[in-house]
């Protein structure tokens, strides 16, 4: 056994952390890693509920919600920029959409390289079905939380997203 005093270890400088980050780093980098397993598992339950409900995918609703809300239509690059895709993960979505009726494209007349994509009548109904389901689902997995904390989660999350963005390189 070791003589070691409580004064010693008083004295002892703090341990040296292994990458040099100090407690706030260490605390960031906690929050990031909860932020990634609470979307993984929200995200979990969406897809299984999406496939298991509606035999589709999450990937497929979020481009359909994206041309809900412009019932004029998109481009496929705006598109995929909304989405944070890229113009190929779009434009598979969009084709096997299309097959199934859900959503039409038309060439633009003065570029006919450029298509615009927007639902079709079948393509609204669809969606806003399944838009009626998603928001119980979300509302269902947020159950266990107030009013006054999904608020004050949504402003943690803005400001951690203004942080971010502020210290873009």
């Amino acid at each position: 056994m070791s003589n070691i005093s409580a004064q010693s270890l008083a004295a002892a400088p703090p341990p040296v952390e292994k990458l040099g980050g100090g407690p706030h780093s260490k605390n960031s980098l906690r929050v990031w890693l909860k932020l990634l397993s609470c979307t993984a598992t929200l995200e979990k339950s969406l897809r299984s509920r999406f496939q298991t409900q509606f035999d589709t995918t999450l990937p497929r609703f979020d481009v359909m919600s994206a041309l809900d809300r412009h019932p004029d239509g998109l481009t496929m690059s705006e598109l995929s920029a909304m989405l944070m895709v890229s113009n190929g993960n779009s434009t598979g979505i969009v084709k096997r959409l299309e097959e199934e009726g859900l959503v039409q494209r038309a060439s633009l007349e003065h570029d006919r390289r450029t298509s615009v994509v927007r639902l079709t009548d079948k393509g609204t109904q669809a969606f806003r079905d399944m838009a009626k389901h998603h928001e119980s689902w979300i509302d269902a997995l947020f159950g266990d939380l107030s009013t006054a904390e999904i608020e004050a989660l949504m402003a943690l999350i803005d400001k951690v997203r203004a942080s971010a963005a502020h210290h873009l390189d």
